[in-house]
């Protein structure tokens, strides 16, 4: 394919997608075509402009279909170049790497994730060689993207002939038995349904067997949601599901008293809390025991503002839930060797191969999730490696370090990705094997906010008794004494900051004299 033809084409496209919005806002460009308005016998104008919008909503979603129909056609294009690209395989692991980096370099194009990626390939894979009547309706805008995705997941792990025989029930007029009514006239969750009970009715293979199957994958998922709040989602066998849900439900009702301002549902979701966390019922949920990172501006964590922390793996999270992880949750504590001169981790360099549990925290805080571009694993579930191995002569420094999910050094190691320098403040970046450069994700830092009763003496230089109690209960006199010093010192800004809660969570407490990551005592 000429890769300038395919731009060429794109470029019009977009342009008279353009022409189109000008058109509906009623700003066309002087050389569009004048748009017939309503004629003498329709003398309402909104009636009209009803219609007209009725009709390009209608015509939008045929174009969206083509697209994604052209989608299916550069997937799976891509695919087969790479293949090609990456030679001859001569081991099951080197085809599962070389699966991994086509499935990476896709989600980078598209800015995805790689499961959103690998889905798309699939799902290309399968219109292309086992569905011509779902792809051709796809192309033809007959049928929607949804629509198409429902038929690749319904005919998954279907025989040849049964996936050709669900297929035509639905599309092919023709066929013995059609569907009534178009597939494409219906709302996709009717057509699940409907393409899911004729799957049962003529699935090859028992019911029992792919019970068997689907098992293996079982799971749980997190999703992170806004306001502090996620979703934890598990994908179980059915009786062990609706065993959960009725004991959440018995439990929570057994809660409910003309007392008891929670909802059914939030009781429901309480109670699981506390069993996953250890506790007994709704109203003894414990701290998380478990090993979490959090990032906390120092004003936060001593009550005076009410800026958010960040939770390593979630994101901003309300202070009063940062105070608590930190006055309950904190068991051990560790202090960050950093570089007086720019607060940065020293570099270890050739004196020794292990990581220490310090830099690897400050790794987590620079790096914030796997560095590979669209994968969202949190830190915690990584390992922090060397980007020049230290058989090569690689340093162990942060400058030299990364943190990957277990699936992406594979794809590494086996030369189907490179990596360009980090630094202290950034993390690399990847060149994949077609050549396009992607630059790594980072958290975006904050500068603090200064409370408001400390403006004063931010100018003036007075600090101590006239400050308000802490409401983390952590030896509050010392670190207090520690803050207004640093306040004082000739460039304030650069502290407090993220080294500023390394320092406050890593030292132990009740030690002196105090020694900060920028070098100075308290």
């Amino acid at each position: 394919m000429d890769n300038r033809a395919g731009a060429e084409v794109l470029e019009a496209i977009a342009a008279s997608a353009l022409r189109l919005a000008g058109v509906l806002r009623g700003t066309d460009p002087a050389d569009t075509p004048p748009v017939a308005g309503p004629s003498a016998a329709d003398s309402d104008p909104l009636r009209w402009q009803a219609e007209a919008c009725l009709t390009v909503l209608s015509g939008a979603a045929g174009l969206e279909a083509m697209v994604a129909a052209v989608k299916v056609h550069a997937a799976g294009g891509y695919d087969e170049a790479a293949q090609v690209i990456a030679g001859p395989i001569l081991s099951p692991q080197e085809q599962t790497a070389q699966e991994m980096g086509t499935v990476a370099e896709v989600a980078c194009a598209l800015t995805v994730s790689e499961r959103t990626a690998a889905g798309l390939l699939g799902e290309a894979h399968r219109l292309t060689t086992a569905l011509p009547l779902t792809l051709a309706a796809l192309q033809a805008g007959t049928l929607s993207w949804q629509h198409a995705r429902i038929m690749v997941d319904e005919t998954t792990n279907l025989e040849p002939a049964a996936a050709h025989a669900l297929e035509a029930h639905f599309l092919d007029p023709e066929a013995p038995n059609p569907a009534r009514g178009a597939a494409g006239g219906m709302v996709p969750g009717r057509f699940r349904a409907k393409a899911r009970t004729w799957r049962e009715r003529h699935h090859p293979v028992s019911i029992e067997q792919r019970h068997t199957r689907s098992a293996l994958d079982r799971r749980v998922e997190y999703a992170p949601d806004r306001d502090g709040m996620a979703w934890l989602s598990a994908y179980l066998p059915a009786d062990q599901a609706a065993g959960i849900w009725n004991r959440a439900t018995t439990a929570a009702r057994a809660l409910q008293s003309p007392t008891e301002a929670r909802t059914l549902t939030q009781l429901r979701a309480d109670n699981v809390a506390a069993w996953l966390l250890g506790g007994d019922n709704a109203d003894d949920i414990p701290s998380p025991a478990a090993q979490v990172l959090v990032t906390v501006p120092v004003f936060a964590l001593m009550g005076l503002t009410d800026e958010p922390a960040i939770l390593d793996g979630y994101g901003p999270i309300p202070p009063s839930m940062a105070r608590a992880l930190v006055a309950n949750g904190a068991e051990s504590f560790r202090r960050v060797l950093t570089d007086p001169r720019d607060g940065a981790p020293l570099e270890i360099g050739r004196e020794s191969y292990r990581i220490p549990k310090a830099l690897r925290q400050w790794l987590r805080l620079r790096d914030g999730k796997c560095q590979f571009p669209g994968c969202s694993n949190p830190s915690l579930d990584n390992e922090a490696d060397h980007l020049k191995a230290w058989a090569n002569g690689g340093t162990t420094g942060i400058s030299n370090l990364t943190q990957l999910c277990p699936k992406t050094p594979q794809a590494q190691t086996h030369h189907t990705l490179a990596t360009t320098e980090a630094t202290k403040d950034e993390p690399p970046g990847w060149i994949s094997p077609t050549g396009r450069h992607y630059q790594s994700e980072q958290p975006d830092p904050e500068p603090p906010h200064w409370p408001d009763q400390m403006a004063d003496g931010l100018h003036n230089g007075e600090f101590g008794s006239s400050l308000p109690h802490s409401q983390l209960q952590a030896d509050p006199v010392t670190e207090w004494a520690w803050l207004g010093r640093r306040l004082q010192e000739p460039e304030p800004f650069l502290c407090p900051s993220v080294p500023d809660f390394l320092w406050l969570t890593e030292q132990p407490r009740g030690t002196a004299p105090h020694q900060c990551l920028c070098g100075s005592t308290g």
